[in-house]
């Protein structure tokens, strides 16, 4: 689907159209190149092996346990969403959480972040969830900036990960 808005929208700075579309098996390449600029660019190491065949599993399974969006300009994958569906133990009801949502760099400003997190928007919806919840790093004043424009409200956290893997 193509999908275009004009400058006039106060979420874009500049009039942007992308195709977004739900991801495929033969976008994972892209995806995992992205994943990796975007571990980058949050100052945060990326190894993608073995990430294809696990990536593939979660998403393309009979029942999937993420669900991931592109968005294209032209031949050039350009930025990508993905979320899964969780339990708030607070708000006692299903929510989308969005795991990540990455424009490259050149790519930023052009209203496709909004076309992105709006086509996520849609699908908790469609789920009829109560709520999408994300985190981003304090230090990101951009990323920050544009998600309360939308009308979020930051919950100041200190996130924590636990390596599972040998150890």
């Amino acid at each position: 689907m193509r999908v275009a808005e004009a400058g006039g929208d106060s979420m874009a700075k500049a009039s942007a159209s992308a195709d977004i579309r739900p991801l495929r098996p033969e976008d994972l390449p892209a995806l995992i190149e992205m994943c990796a600029e975007h571990a980058a660019y949050e100052r945060a190491t990326f190894d993608p092996v073995g990430k294809v065949s696990r990536l593939a599993a979660a998403l393309f399974s009979s029942v999937p346990r993420a669900h991931a969006w592109i968005a294209w300009d032209a031949d050039r994958a350009i930025g990508y969403a993905t979320a899964s569906r969780e339990f708030s133990t607070w708000s006692a009801c299903d929510h989308l959480h969005l795991d990540c949502l990455f424009l490259r760099s050149s790519e930023r400003g052009r209203g496709i972040g909004a076309m992105l997190l709006r086509t996520v928007v849609a699908a908790a919806r469609a789920q009829d969830l109560c709520e999408l919840q994300w985190q981003t790093p304090d230090w990101n004043a951009p990323a920050i900036a544009f998600y309360r424009r939308f009308g979020a409200a930051g919950k100041a956290k200190m996130r924590f990960t636990l390596s599972l893997d040998a150890g």
